[in-house]
């Protein structure tokens, strides 16, 4: 058992709770009564720790009060190296591979979607290699994972009135996208039928760091290969992985929020 962690600042800790709880919020900025009871602070101290941040550049007032993220959290982000994050979940991504004979990867959430940092492929199959590719939210199973579980104007933001095709199961239309958001969230993994490449197939499931994503571990490989009646058991592992990926980095998913909703809410149970 590791031992208890010493030296810790109080104050240091309330603040990152502040700032996780505004960032939980993007992009609709929320008012500091609220802020402070997300994070159990009185108004206050919230207040203070607030106008600090505000003066560093790390949270920003809109014209209605309400606090969102600053840009300095935009110059601090761009500067994160991913190479530690990947020590850690590197053997996680190995056991995950060795498990199902599939590829696995980790993306990671940038400022503007996913970034791939890390591959794990089975040494007898012929891949292609996603590490660095920026890939469309819409037309993956990593993608569509992370769009499942963003607030509601944060995912009005993302999304346009026509998304792109690649191929001929390209979802193209907002309200079928929105279905298909709503039914990862029910099972807890997104899944892509060829969606962005026709001979690609896989399963996706979210890292949490509170409410919402802040990796998807996913598991990919060729149709002929990785077929649909594979998806639940796959989804499993996936899901498991991420399990495991949140314990490496120590964060946890949040049940409830008093910030964050579902955006999107339940599909009716079957009778």
């Amino acid at each position: 058992m590791n031992a208890p962690r010493t030296g810790r600042v109080q104050s240091v800790d309330r603040a990152a709770a502040l700032l996780r709880a505004v960032a939980d919020t993007a992009p609709a900025g929320v008012p500091v009564a609220d802020l402070a009871v997300a994070t159990g602070l009185n108004r206050a101290t919230a207040w203070r720790l607030l106008a600090t941040l505000e003066d560093n550049g790390l949270v920003e007032r809109d014209p209605t009060g309400r606090y969102v993220l600053g840009h300095g959290i935009a110059r601090l982000s761009g500067a994160v190296a991913v190479d530690g994050l990947v020590r850690r979940v590197h053997p996680i991504l190995e056991r995950l591979c060795a498990s199902t004979g599939e590829t696995a990867d980790l993306a990671v959430v940038r400022s503007t979607g996913l970034t791939y940092v890390d591959e794990v492929a089975p040494s007898t199959v012929m891949t292609a290699n996603w590490l660095g590719r920026h890939v469309p939210l819409h037309a993956t199973s990593s993608g569509k994972t992370w769009l499942a579980w963003l607030a509601p104007a944060e995912l009005e933001s993302m999304l346009t009135d026509q998304l792109a095709r690649y191929t001929d199961t390209t979802i193209t239309e907002v309200e079928p996208l929105r279905r298909e958001l709503v039914a990862i969230r029910n099972r807890g993994f997104g899944t892509c039928t060829g969606e962005f490449e026709d001979r690609l197939y896989g399963v996706s499931a979210p890292v949490f760091d509170g409410p919402r994503p802040i990796a998807v571990v996913s598991i990919w490989g060729p149709r002929d290969r990785l077929t649909p009646d594979r998806f639940a058991d796959l989804g499993d592992h996936a899901m498991s992985a991420a399990r495991d990926i949140q314990a490496a980095l120590g964060t946890s998913p949040l049940a409830t929020s008093p910030l964050a909703t579902s955006p999107l809410g339940r599909l009716p149970e079957a009778p």
